[in-house]
Parts: C-alpha cells; sequence; structure tokens
C-alpha cells in the first residue's frame, strides 16, 4: 500500500513541505509513478518521528 505525500505527512505528524524535504534528502523512501508520488506504507511506520526541541523557557526554571 502506497499513500499520498499528505497521508504520510498527516500520519507522521509533521507538514507536506516537512515531507518532501525529507523525500528529497532520501531520508525517507517514496516512489514515483507517472507523476504521482507514493509514500509507501512501511516507509511511513519505520520513519523515525523526533520529539521537539525544548525551548530554552522549558528548561529555565
Amino acid at each position: 500500500m502506497a499513500l499520498t505525500v499528505a497521508e504520510a505527512a498527516t500520519q507522521i505528524g509533521i507538514g507536506r513541505t516537512k515531507l518532501y524535504e525529507y523525500v528529497t534528502s532520501g531520508e525517507i523512501t517514496s516512489v514515483k509513478i507517472g507523476s504521482l508520488r507514493r509514500i509507501p506504507a512501511e516507509a511511513v511506520n519505520d520513519f523515525p518521528v523526533q520529539a521537539p526541541p525544548t525551548s530554552d523557557f522549558e528548561t529555565a526554571t
């Protein structure tokens, strides 16, 4: 099964533009079917989701 970039981005919890950056850099696998870009479901499941960095305000208590 393959997902659109928008669907994959939603499942990972990031924006479409950021996912395209990961596709371009090779950090996530994608396939091109004609003019369409698809992300294999396995690639979405295996993609490491990193927690956003904490701000200085949260750590300075």
